[in-house]
């Protein structure tokens, strides 16, 4: 899969460190929580399709790390990154050993053909 990004070439070499550290530190934990943790979602305050997410791994029994930025009205700014990241537009985001599985929507489709608990090793 290959998506379109800016190429570096063309963008202006002034610019190029603030593009690579944009809220690294929320980056970082992302990461971090994703390389030590089975499931990881990444969502928002007020978002119901978070809170369904996180509903259906709990009533599956799966222990997962929960990474709440902020609200609707807040701190937009730092989710922002995350999906320039990920290149998902919306929340929840959704990780299992590592992958990004998408979100809300797939997870479910995941769960309910089976191919969460392989993916789990169970």
């Amino acid at each position: 899969m290959s998506r379109p990004v800016l190429a570096e070439a063309q963008i202006h070499p002034a610019i190029h460190e603030t593009i690579a550290t944009y809220q690294s530190d929320l980056l970082d934990e992302v990461r971090a929580a994703i390389e030590r943790d089975a499931i990881v979602v990444v969502g928002m305050a007020q978002n119901p399709v978070v809170k369904k997410a996180r509903k259906l791994l709990k009533e599956r029994g799966l222990a997962f790390t929960y990474l709440e930025y902020g609200s609707y009205l807040g701190e937009w700014r730092r989710r922002l990154a995350v999906k320039m990241w990920t290149g998902w537009p919306t929340f929840p985001m959704v990780f299992v050993k590592g992958t990004f599985v998408g979100g809300f929507r797939e997870l479910t489709k995941l769960a309910e053909a089976g191919e969460l608990d392989a993916m789990l090793g169970g």
